[in-house]
C-alpha cells in the first residue's frame, strides 16, 4: 500500500490532503471528542465539549467559555509531526496542491505549508468584537489582558477580544469552504487521513471530488472506506514518513 501511494503522489497532477484531529493527536494536542475528553470535560466542567465551545456559551457564560478554551484547545507548545512534515514537503516539490484542515493548531503552516485552508479558523488569531483589531494568541493568554484574569479585553476600545475559530452554533467561512471545494474539485489524488468523517459540514466535501484515487489514512473504519482506492489503518505519521522514503 505504501508502494502504491507514493507512485501515485508521484505521478499526480494535483494532490490534495484533508485532515483531522488524528494528524494533530500525534504531536500531542488532544482529541476532544474522544471518549475520555468527553468524560473529562462533564467531570471537570459539567458540559460536553460541544457545548462549551459552542456561541451559546461564549454569549451566555463567557467566563466558562474562555475557562474551557485556554484549558483545553490552546496547545502553544505543539511542535509538527511527520506527518505534517511529509504534507509541506510535498507542496515545496510540487506534488501536493492544497492542504485542507479540520484542526485550529497551526501546525501544517508551522511545518512548512503554504496553501492550506483552515475549515475550522486557527487559534493563534484572535479579534476584537467591537472595533476588529487583531492579536495573537499570547495575548489572550495573558491575565493581565483579561477581565477578572480570564475575558479578553481589547486594549484600544476595551470590547471583548474573540478567538478567530468557528463555534459550534457558527458557520464555516464562505471563502475558505469554497477555496476547499475547489481544490478537492481539481484533485486528481485526495489523501484523507486522521478524520472519522463524522464532523459536518466539512464531511461532507469528499462527494466533490471527482478524481480517480480517494486514499483513507485512519486508525479506524470511516463513512468514506467503500468509496476507496487505498485503505491503510494506523498512525498517520508513520505511514507518511514511510512513503516519503519512497518518493
Amino acid at each position: 500500500m505504501m508502494d502504491k501511494l507514493a507512485s501515485l503522489l508521484k505521478s499526480s497532477k494535483g494532490a490534495v490532503f484533508f485532515g483531522g484531529a488524528g494528524v494533530s493527536t500525534e504531536s500531542g494536542i488532544p482529541d476532544f471528542r474522544s471518549e475520555t475528553g468527553l468524560y473529562a470535560a462533564r467531570q471537570t466542567y459539567g458540559y460536553l465539549p460541544e457545548q462549551l465551545i459552542s456561541r451559546s456559551m461564549f454569549v451566555q457564560n463567557p467566563p466558562l467559555f474562555f475557562r474551557y478554551y485556554k484549558e483545553n484547545l490552546v496547545a502553544k507548545d505543539a511542535k509538527p509531526n511527520a506527518a505534517h512534515s511529509a504534507f509541506a514537503q510535498l507542496e515545496d516539490r510540487g506534488l501536493l496542491y492544497a492542504v485542507i484542515t479540520q484542526n485550529i493548531d497551526g501546525l501544517h503552516q508551522a511545518a512548512g505549508s503554504r496553501n492550506v485552508l483552515e475549515l475550522h479558523g486557527s487559534n493563534w488569531r484572535q479579534y476584537c468584537l467591537e472595533c476588529g483589531k487583531k492579536y495573537d494568541m499570547e495575548y489572550i493568554l495573558d491575565a493581565n489582558n483579561c477581565k477578572d484574569g480570564i475575558i479578553p479585553i481589547c486594549a484600544a476600545c476595551e470590547g471583548t477580544v474573540r478567538p478567530d475559530v468557528v463555534l459550534y452554533e457558527e458557520g464555516l467561512d464562505d471563502a475558505v469552504v469554497s477555496g476547499a471545494i475547489d481544490a478537492i474539485v481539481r484533485a486528481d489524488l485526495l489523501i484523507v487521513g486522521g478524520t472519522s468523517l463524522v464532523v459536518y459540514p466539512a464531511a461532507g466535501f469528499l462527494r466533490h471530488f471527482n478524481g480517480s484515487n480517494l486514499v483513507l489514512i485512519n486508525k479506524s473504519e470511516t463513512t468514506a472506506d467503500k468509496n476507496a482506492q487505498i485503505i491503510i489503518r494506523g498512525s498517520i505519521g508513520k505511514v507518511m514518513e514511510e512513503v516519503m522514503a519512497k518518493i
